[in-house]
């Protein structure tokens, strides 16, 4: 097969089957640090390439995208996640911008069930103590008390392909399924899963034991569960979040379950960009809180999905037509 004359810079290292492929279809230089570039560098090694292929950790900010080569012409996302890339600078710079969305649905609602498991049932705790003592002191009534899933209502905020793969799931657990999303879903889909909709968040957040967010980053949901919502929700509740952790006021979060009023709370992401919120590390000791390090995604056969659909939007772009997951700017 004769190669795209096109040159392709990959930022991170991905899985040896996918640039095994890459290798075979494209001209392609790859990060040899295996680490996350800075702004400067990550400029200078775009130099003479067409294609960009790039992660959430790469900052494609408005002053990147300014500097970057007059070669760039595509910045391929492997992930679904596009909060590290300036869209709006990469359109005035006749940049397009792609992404893979739907490989990570199925993984990520999986890590939303193991986390609503995970708390309420005190697993992890449960764990701990084995492997803290070596020992096991043996069976009694009260032992490791936790909560039923079966009869409580889960509400999820967004009921996207994900929300939608993880109302699947929560359905086979018994919970009652309550969703707040911008456009109702039809009525099969609603019978489907016997989901109620609610016509607003705060009228969502009220009535169920467990909140559970599916939806993207924008400027309209950016601390979308804040301190007067935090308090809405019911005595006891318990909040997943494994899609961005600026979706929450991690503070009002962190304050809501030291006074008791939440159970806990189970996150796969959380802010870390001056190191991880010590005040959450001591309610994940505390287990009140269980983190996990941005694992939702994190499966070999989601992350060779997403490399697929990386090589399919490439070899579009280069053929001369628009690539299946081209990302527009807001507005």
């Amino acid at each position: 097969m004769l190669k795209n004359e096109a040159s392709i810079f990959v930022t991170q290292k991905l899985p040896e089957l996918i640039e095994e492929r890459m290798n075979d279809l494209f001209n392609v230089q790859f990060n040899q640090h295996g680490k996350p570039l800075s702004e400067e560098e990550l400029i200078k090694s775009a130099k003479n390439h067409t294609v960009l292929l790039s992660t959430i950790t790469d900052p494609l900010n408005k002053n990147v995208i300014k500097q970057l080569p007059k070669t760039i012409k595509l910045i391929a996302q492997f992930g679904n996640g596009i909060d590290n890339i300036d869209i709006a600078a990469a359109s005035k710079r006749s940049i397009v911008v792609t992404n893979t969305p739907s490989t990570m649905s199925e993984d990520t609602a999986d890590m939303a069930m193991a986390l609503m498991l995970s708390i309420p049932r005190r697993l992890v705790e449960g764990s701990q103590i084995l492997t803290a003592t070596k020992q096991f002191s043996g069976w009694s009534p009260n032992w490791m008390l936790g909560r039923r899933l079966k009869g409580k209502s889960l509400g999820i905020v967004g009921l996207g392909r994900i929300g939608l793969a993880v109302a699947t799931r929560a359905k086979a657990f018994g919970l009652d399924i309550h969703y707040y999303s911008r456009t109702r879903r039809p009525s099969q889909i609603e019978e489907q899963l016997n989901a109620n909709w609610s016509a607003s968040l705060n009228q969502l957040i009220e009535k169920v034991d467990i909140l559970s967010l599916h939806i993207p980053l924008t400027k309209q949901s950016e601390k979308i569960i804040n301190s007067e919502r935090l308090k809405l929700m019911k005595k006891g509740a318990f909040l997943i979040n494994v899609s961005r952790s600026e979706l929450i006021d991690e503070n009002a979060l962190v304050e809501m379950i030291e006074k008791n009023h939440l159970s806990g709370a189970g996150l796969d992401v959380f802010e870390h960009q001056n190191g991880i919120n010590p005040k959450l590390l001591a309610l994940a000791k505390d287990n009140k809180v269980l983190l996990t390090p941005h694992m939702a995604s994190a499966t070999l056969e989601g992350r060779i999905e997403m490399g697929e659909t990386v090589l399919v939007n490439i070899k579009t772009f280069l053929d001369g037509h628009r690539p299946p997951h081209r990302i527009l700017p807001e507005g």
